[in-house]
């Protein structure tokens, strides 16, 4: 992350967008939020219903500073939207997190304060950090974590393999192991798969190699580089940095942060060095 920088004139113009899902998840923090904004700024309310409405809303900020109360989901999304317009630059965005905590890791991960009182003063008096984006080769982004795992070696019908018949099997087995011990069965191998994986040109992992994982992560506004780690079932991880990782093979899947894309045989992640603004706490990072 780079040194602090104060917020401009605009600053209390905001524009705060609340996530539906915010609403449902939690209503009482949404309307502590919104006392707070509201009683520090001029703020101008929105609540979308959807994804569409979401995005309109921000493309139709105007001069106001964005605020967006919602989760990890709700964070990637407008940053998405910002990238989509080419202004993630000069639009400073805000998060009041707003769900649960599995959903929010992505967001406490990045320094904004948890609760909703801490977030809103934040967005209102906090300073703007500059944080680097991971953007790929299909325009899609990633703010913090790519990760590349190998499939899962279940089948669909062992994986939904639920329900009444669940409880029975397991009931069985118990009753066996009461009754004799089960031999010692050993470990699944590994899941692997095979990819080809490139570092500013350089290869780092190539296809007669097979990886448990690839992982990718942007490493703030320093540099604008990347760390990238390939894991293997047979020796030491494989590490390097570079501002462009092109990975390539069988089709795949990936997580962009909290969000699954794939499958595709090749994809280029490319690193904005300091291509968004989060308002964080004075002092943090």
């Amino acid at each position: 992350m780079s040194a602090a920088q104060p917020p401009g004139d605009g600053a209390h113009q905001l524009l705060v967008v609340i996530d539906p899902v915010a609403r449902r998840t939690d209503g009482e923090s949404v309307r502590i939020a919104k006392d707070v904004l509201s009683a520090g700024s001029h703020a101008k309310i929105c609540l979308p219903d959807g994804p569409e409405e979401f995005a309109r809303a921000l493309s139709r900020r105007g001069s106001r500073r964005p605020v967006v109360v919602g989760d990890d989901r709700a964070l990637r999304r407008a940053v998405s939207q910002l990238h989509r317009e080419r202004e993630p630059a000069q639009a400073a965005l805000s998060l009041i997190p707003v769900g649960a905590a599995a959903a929010l890791e992505l967001a406490h991960s990045l320094g904004v304060p948890p609760g909703a009182v801490a977030a809103a003063r934040t967005a209102l008096d906090g300073a703007v950090r500059r944080l680097d984006l991971l953007v790929d080769d299909s325009d899609g982004v990633v703010l913090g974590t790519l990760h590349i795992p190998a499939l899962s070696a279940l089948p669909g019908a062992v994986a939904a393999h639920t329900g009444v018949t669940a409880v029975w099997d397991t009931c069985r087995t118990l009753v066996r192991t009461l009754v004799r011990p089960t031999p010692s069965t050993p470990p699944a191998p590994p899941r692997t798969h095979r990819l080809r994986v490139e570092a500013d040109g350089v290869l780092l992992n190539d296809l007669d190699r097979p990886v448990e994982s690839v992982t990718v992560t942007s490493q703030g506004g320093d540099g604008g580089l990347a760390e990238v780690v390939i894991r293997t079932p047979v020796s030491e991880p494989v590490t390097a940095e570079a501002k462009a990782v092109t990975v390539s093979g069988a089709d795949f899947r990936y997580h962009a942060d909290i969000q699954v894309g794939g499958p595709v045989r090749t994809r280029t992640w490319t690193v904005r060095a300091g291509a968004w603004g989060l308002m964080l706490p004075v002092g943090e990072g």
